[in-house]
């Protein structure tokens, strides 16, 4: 399998989550990302309705020519691409995937849909990981919060890639001060590095207490 490796230090644009009711039990909207020529990093926010790298990549009609996602497994992005109509390495995508996108000239994403019905949750392990900032977390407004909201300790770096530069740009944990923060958003799709296994955001579990008898 091609890997397509990006150095490891994390903008694009996200556009405000606009929803608009089509049912009464239906809220459907999108989430726009700002693309540039070269890499962009993107997420899927709303319901997913690729099945394969490939159809994301075919949506763009020529201008993308390479889907990637890191592996945090092997700590390296590895990479789809199109072979003229016939997509190398391709893989499976869903709601919530974070994906590198080729792109040849400015344009932009949309993730348009239905708003998931669970929202985004990720397995982080020790290392370099992927994530997007869920839908129902804008209290999330800053890099330091977001590593802050994380297990406490664990992680000391987050960071965002940026299309202009084609590298990634770190807001560091000094001890309590972080250097180079940088405002985010719900959507956002981040890079984060984690001295630990965990589930983020943590699912919290409610304990009912069983109704009282009346004596």
């Amino acid at each position: 399998m091609k890997k397509f490796i990006l150095p490891l230090l994390l903008i694009l644009t996200v556009g405000m989550l606009a929803a608009v009711e089509s049912e009464p039990s239906e809220i459907v909207g999108y989430v726009k990302y700002d693309m540039l020529i070269g890499n962009n990093l993107v997420a899927i926010p709303m319901e997913c309705p690729w099945v394969n790298a490939s159809d994301l990549g075919m949506s763009f009609s020529g201008i993308v020519d390479q889907v990637s996602y890191f592996d945090a497994n092997t700590q390296s992005f590895s990479t789809a691409v199109d072979l003229g109509g016939f997509w190398l390495d391709d893989f499976a995508i869903g709601t919530g995937s974070i994906l590198m996108l080729n792109s040849y000239a400015n344009t932009s994403f949309y993730s348009i849909g239905d708003l998931p019905t669970t929202n985004a949750s990720y397995n982080l392990i020790p290392g370099n990981n992927t994530v997007m900032i869920p839908l129902n977390r804008s209290d999330l407004t800053m890099a330091s919060e977001v590593g802050l909201d994380m297990v406490m300790g664990m992680v000391d770096q987050v960071s965002y890639f940026d299309a202009l530069t084609q590298s990634f740009s770190t807001s560091v944990d000094l001890g309590g001060f972080w250097l180079d923060d940088f405002p985010v958003s719900i959507a956002y799709p981040l890079m984060i590095n984690s001295y630990s296994t965990f589930t983020w955001p943590t699912i919290e579990t409610k304990i009912v207490q069983p109704p009282r008898r009346s004596k």
